[in-house]
């Protein structure tokens, strides 16, 4: 990024954080899909502190949460996938001039640290190793999350779904897939890297292989009629400063779309 450019995106940084600051103590409504969460740790804070707003985070998939504000829940921020974003904008539930991306992930398999890692280097020696599984886990399609959807709709591609129906392990909604790992319960877990990477223990074999690769976007907008909309246009444009973007990056995400 070009010096010049780089202080002007700091510059209105700045002036939105003090701007959010100055309307005083504000309780910022987020509604955040749990993709975000391992570099929010890190991220919720420093916002707090700079900017003198408290994030009121409600965690859950995006479309569970996209159907709650479809609903009429009210919140300030939205975080959930483009077409869930994009389909709020059109229902009138979100500002249209406010979506933008803050993160980009990666799907992967993950397994217990220390453990054998088998062949998922193809897809052929990734449907083997699914096969010869005890277990595996990923986050149910029923509630929404993108990589529940997604990986269910491989199974089915792989022509192996019926045969992974009754060693298949999901977690509670909103739960992480590698705690599974961990329990024992199952021997491979599929979601996004950085939440593979957010359980203690779990190692990251590496991502879906072949023509099965995937690339999920996070995108955070203002909804409408938010209470805090100084305070939620200062927070998307944080979660997409450099500052926050090597927080991502840190955490095994991609990086967000230019800055």
């Amino acid at each position: 990024m070009p010096l010049r450019q780089s202080l002007v995106g700091a510059s209105a940084l700045l002036l939105l954080l003090a701007l959010a600051a100055s309307a005083g103590a504000a309780d910022l409504a987020v509604y955040s899909t749990i993709g975000v969460k391992n570099a929010f740790e890190e991220l919720a804070p420093r916002f707090e502190k700079d900017s003198g707003t408290k994030l009121n985070i409600t965690w859950s998939t995006g479309t569970m949460l996209a159907k709650r504000i479809a609903g009429g829940e009210t919140a300030d921020v939205l975080i959930a996938a483009p077409a869930e974003v994009d389909g709020l904008v059109k229902a009138g539930k979100l500002d249209p001039g406010t979506p933008a991306i803050v993160s980009r992930v990666i799907f992967a398999v993950g397994a217990k640290a220390g453990n054998a890692k088998p062949d998922i280097s193809t897809v052929e020696a990734f449907k083997a190793a699914l096969l010869s599984a005890k277990a595996i886990a990923y986050t149910n399609p029923a509630a929404g999350g993108q990589s529940g959807v997604y990986f269910a709709k491989q199974l089915e591609r792989l022509g192996i779904a019926e045969q992974m129906k009754e060693k298949t392990k999901f977690p509670p909604p909103g739960g992480f897939v590698g705690t599974l790992i961990l329990s024992g319960e199952a021997d491979l877990a599929i979601q996004s890297k950085p939440e593979l990477l957010s359980v203690a223990g779990v190692e990251v074999i590496g991502p879906l292989p072949g023509d099965m690769a995937f690339t999920s976007t996070q995108t955070a907008a203002v909804v409408t009629g938010a209470k805090e909309k100084v305070a939620a246009k200062a927070f998307i444009t944080f979660l997409r400063s450099p500052d926050a973007q090597r927080v991502f990056r840190s955490k095994g995400y991609e990086p967000a779309s230019a800055q």
